[in-house]
């Protein structure tokens, strides 16, 4: 069941006086918001004054209301390009709960929904309208929204998730290549493309692809300070999460991402024989069985998604309390925008990361494996370098992720793990030189090319039956690297894969040298190392963020019985639960306690609809609890 669409445009007239007053009004009666945040003032203005802008700001920085507030202060409807197909009926059973009049044209619909869409829409009943980006490739699709542009009027274009068009963007879209049609065919109305991840790179081939090169742009911070980043070495990787889950987030909601369909599968498996409720998420299952398991993410409490990167691109889900990585992500870009799908509410959250030398040999096999042409594989080796970096500082953890999309910082951010438990780095020449000249030794004397293990064992000492087989106990190496154990050389071996003195050369993972090695081997070129931190059991430092967001007690049984509420409500009306209220909001009015409409009115997050759909639910609950 959808809640229905109301009735009416009083939104249109709302506001008195400026449009600034207009936008500001539309925020109070309908977002329940009493001020606007970070740059958003300032893009509403543009875009309501019928200017152009292209948007960059981060996963739960309020993007949406930069096109949604426009097209309520504007005459017409506003039309929001989006490639989230799957969750268009969620956002606009979202918008319909605030009284705002929405509608959405996909492939997912039937010939009598598309047909009830389009009348709607010419008639001048809706407020947004949310459109698949492939639907503008067919013309009945452009010669309706003509006929909307000379009737009733366009508002807004708006173009979600514009980071689609680059072509070394993690989530190229080739149907976005034809967006720049919208200004060619509609110049008048106004374009806002939004983003929440783009080096500038990236930002300006979306400006020269959309023909926004004369629109405004905002770049708002990158920071996402309630998320707290964590990275360490891969050691039972599944034991690791199970940890994280057992210790720190305990019934929470989560996305733990996998690179492969098996690891998925075996992970969601394995943390449901541990009691923990989880589901499966990859391209190779059904579509149908896809859509069931997101919907349940979304409309289940402290449900956790196992998945590769299939899943995710604008989830709105708004209490994601960790997202954690089982394989390395192959950008910064990637890693970003995915970790961001935790903590949209602003509460504090967990972006965390198991990694070792096999994510290393993976990656730099994927590219060189790939069918991609030269450039294309330069491009993913910058993108795997600039990741492997970031797992490989000693700084500050969140400088280092700002700093690659040229966001300076100042100081250490204290909450990232570099910064609670500081990492150092040591002089590793001459163990890089060992390594190397183990393998030079190997390439040169047998002709002959090895991975890490068997160079490991090599190194130590170790007398296994293929070290006796191929005779390398006679190698002049051998032995030589027995002050550190065959984990400390594991570790040395990623390192000089991440600083590109080492390189993978087959599909078997055989390593070789590059350019940079003879440096280090001929020119005793320094190389300096990370030492990983010893590992330890979570603290009271590490359990900080969840201590942070626990209630008063004694509004604790107030915020479940509303939990309890919204829980039963939002299964009555068919919608995740987050669409009714978000936790945020169910904390304040635990909280607060209002006692009267008027005090539950002024709480951010309920809005007039919302207010005089249920408040009156809300003030029973909160009288009986």
């Amino acid at each position: 069941m959808t809640a229905p669409a109301p009735a009416g445009g009083w939104l249109h007239s709302a506001g008195v006086g400026s449009e600034r007053q207009s936008a500001e009004q539309v925020l109070q009666r309908v977002f329940g918001y009493d001020s606007f945040r970070g740059p958003q003032a300032e893009i509403v203005e543009q875009v309501c004054s019928g200017g152009d802008a292209l948007v960059l700001m981060p996963t739960g920085g309020g993007k949406s209301l930069c096109y949604q507030i426009p097209a309520l202060v504007r005459d017409g409807v506003g039309v929001v390009i989006s490639p989230l197909i799957a969750l268009m009926q969620d956002q606009v059973d979202a918008l319909r709960a605030l009284g705002v009049r929405a509608g959405f044209l996909n492939s997912t619909q039937d010939f009598e929904q598309r047909r009830g869409t389009e009348q709607a829409l010419l008639a001048g009943e809706l407020d947004l309208l949310y459109l698949a980006p492939e639907r503008l490739r067919v013309p009945a699709t452009l010669e309706l929204l003509d006929r909307v542009a000379g009737d009733t009027g366009i508002a807004l274009f708006a173009i979600d998730e514009a980071h689609c068009v680059s072509q070394w963007g993690h989530d190229f879209r080739p149907d976005y290549l034809s967006l720049s049609q919208l200004h060619e065919r509609w110049p008048q109305v106004p374009r806002i493309a939004l983003t929440a991840t783009a080096t500038r790179a990236t930002r300006a081939e979306i400006a020269e692809r959309l023909d926004l090169t004369q629109a405004r742009h905002f770049v708002a911070s990158f920071d996402r300070p309630n998320i707290s980043y964590r990275i360490v070495g891969k050691d039972n990787p599944r034991r690791q999460l199970l940890d994280l889950i057992n210790t720190e987030h305990a019934g929470d909601a989560g996305i733990v991402y996998c690179l492969s369909r098996a690891s998925v599968e075996d992970t969601a498996q394995f943390l449901s024989q541990q009691g923990i409720a989880a589901l499966p998420y990859h391209a190779g299952l059904g579509a149908a069985t896809r859509a069931e398991h997101q919907s349940r993410f979304l409309r289940e409490e402290g449900l956790i998604m196992v998945a590769t990167i299939a899943f995710g691109m604008g989830i709105d889900k708004p209490d994601v309390r960790f997202v954690a990585h089982l394989d390395l992500p192959k950008s910064v870009e990637g890693y970003y925008q995915e970790t961001g799908r935790a903590g949209r509410d602003g509460l504090p959250s967990t972006a965390w990361m198991a990694y070792g030398l096999a994510d290393v040999v993976q990656q730099r096999k994927l590219i060189m494996n790939s069918d991609g042409d030269a450039q294309y594989k330069r491009q993913q080796a910058a993108h795997l370098d600039a990741m492997l970096a970031l797992c490989e500082t000693i700084q500050c953890r969140r400088g280092q992720l700002l700093g690659y999309f040229g966001e300076s910082t100042q100081g250490a951010c204290g909450n990232c793990d570099t910064c609670l438990i500081p990492a150092e780095s040591w002089d590793g020449t001459i163990a890089a030189q060992k390594m190397l000249s183990c393998v030079y030794r190997l390439h040169t004397e047998r002709r002959q090319h090895f991975g890490a293990g068997h160079i490991t064992d090599i190194l130590t000492g170790k007398l296994t039956p293929k070290i006796e087989q191929f005779g390398h106990q006679q190698l002049s190496v051998f032995g030589v690297g027995a002050d550190l154990d065959a984990n400390q050389w594991r570790t040395v071996i990623r390192q000089l894969l991440a600083q590109g003195f080492l390189a993978v050369e087959s599909d078997h993972g055989t390593l070789g040298l590059t350019e940079s090695s003879r440096q280090v081997l001929f020119d005793k070129r320094e190389v300096r190392l990370r030492r990983d931190p010893e590992r330890r059991r979570p603290t009271k430092k590490a359990k900080q963020a969840k201590a942070v967001i626990d209630l008063p007690p004694d509004a604790v049984p107030i915020f479940e019985a509303l939990r309890q509420w919204r829980a039963e409500t939002a299964k009555e009306q068919g919608v995740p639960a987050y669409v009714i209220f978000h936790d945020a909001t169910l904390r304040q009015i635990a909280v607060d306690r209002p006692q009267d409409l008027a005090a539950l009115g002024a709480v951010g997050g309920v809005g007039d609809a919302k207010l005089s759909r249920y408040g009156e639910q809300i003030l029973h609950r909160l009288a009986t609890a």
